[in-house]
């Protein structure tokens, strides 16, 4: 067997760097949809009209009674048969924007639960109209509550785009599983791409915790 080599992962590192390229921009636009989905998926999920939050309660529960790499496998190679052909990179936002979609959802809607009846009564007699409440009370408070399991779906979403080199994508981990299969250095190349996603994540989840220290930063008592 040979010896681990260091100077390998060195030499890879242009062609590891195209590929967390496309990780990240991949990533970036689900996370952005998928947040923009679950805002709006909350707010229909939340409705008093069933014809308005049933739908979006099957749609949460298929989601996450499926597993994901099947997600992945319809949109990529079952759409077409139904007339919407994606390429590669777009199943792939698709795919990570509807699984991530459907947490945010339950995230937001948690956080709105956390908005009590004591406090929409405390707006009432200040005289806040309804769009005052909403914008300045009930938003701040769901975001702030919101926010940790929202971080932990973000994270999620930039590690399960490792997922999409099953459809052909060229990320990270394709990068690295195609280099194993020309050169057999899986131990550097798997150990290389672990790392990258560890800093990745890291740095996500400590701006991510920096934003949560901001807004609570009004609530803590001095």
């Amino acid at each position: 067997m040979p010896a681990f080599d260091w100077g390998y992962i060195w030499e890879a590192v242009p062609d590891l760097l195209d590929g967390l390229v496309v990780t990240i921009y991949v990533s970036f636009l689900a996370i952005l949809l998928s947040l923009t989905v679950g805002a709006i998926g909350c707010a229909l999920r939340v409705a008093d009209h069933k014809i308005l939050s049933f739908p979006v309660a099957g749609y949460v529960e298929f989601i996450r009674g499926t597993p994901f790499l099947v997600q992945v496998f319809f949109i990529f190679y079952g759409l077409p048969s139904l007339g919407l052909t994606l390429s590669a990179f777009w199943s792939g936002v698709v795919a990570l924007t509807v699984w991530a979609s459907v947490f945010h959802i339950e995230s937001f809607r948690a956080g709105l639960s956390a908005v009590g009846k004591e406090i929409q009564n405390a707006s009432a007699s200040l005289g806040l109209r309804s769009w005052q409440h909403t914008l300045f009370v009930v938003l701040p408070i769901a975001t702030r509550s919101a926010l940790p399991s929202s971080l932990n779906t973000i994270v999620a979403t930039i590690k399960n785009s490792a997922y999409l080199q099953a459809i052909g994508l060229v990320e990270l981990t394709f990068v690295a599983v195609d280099r194993i299969a020309y050169d057999f250095r899986s131990t550097e190349m798997f150990l290389a791409i672990c790392l990258i996603y560890l800093a990745v994540v890291l740095l996500v989840s400590a701006a991510g915790h920096r934003l949560e220290r901001r807004l609570n930063r009004p609530y803590v008592g001095r």
